[in-house]
């Protein structure tokens, strides 16, 4: 169905994502190259698409199909329990006006974000809030580690001091 936000999950980390616009066409944010169609993601560095870095993506139209490649498609209108969608003449004329070339991060400006946009207008994609969320738990629970081997060795360092004391 037409302005419909087809997911395309490549592996267990990474989904690329596009907008249905009819006659078997897409429209999505992709690098210039191995860019998430063909499904062949290289994670081979964190701000990447398909591991090659860019700064500059591009907002196209492809072959339904081409972007499927040897993956899978479903269809993923879930962020509509939180946001209202445009109807889908809307959704495809917002996709279009952004054709060409715009900045990309793969946490604040990705395809994931781009579709949101076009159906709901929102920024918003939930890979990389996840992503964020688990680098945050991370990064907690080392502060937390380290208070706490601190004040295990705080406390170590007392008793040692304690035991060492003339009587």
């Amino acid at each position: 169905m037409k302005g419909t936000v087809i997911e395309f999950p490549r592996g267990r980390v990474y989904s690329h994502w596009g907008v249905y616009i009819g006659n078997e066409e897409i429209i999505h944010l992709a690098g210039d190259e191995n860019d998430g169609i063909n499904g062949n993601f290289d994670s081979g560095h964190l701000f990447t698409i398909c591991g090659r870095r860019f700064n500059k993506a591009n907002v196209k139209i492809d072959n339904f199909w081409d972007v499927v490649g040897t993956s899978k498609a479903k269809k993923n209108n879930d962020k509509d329990k939180k946001c209202k969608a445009f109807p889908p003449h809307e959704i495809i004329e917002r996709g279009k006006s952004r054709i060409g070339s715009i900045p990309y991060n793969v946490l604040w400006c990705n395809c994931e974000h781009f579709a949101a946009w076009c159906r709901n207008g929102e920024n918003w994609s939930q890979q990389a809030d996840s992503f964020l969320q688990w680098v945050m738990g991370i990064g907690a629970a080392v502060v937390v580690g380290g208070l706490a081997y601190t004040g295990y060795s705080d406390s170590k360092k007392k008793k040692k001091e304690e035991t060492q004391q003339p009587l």
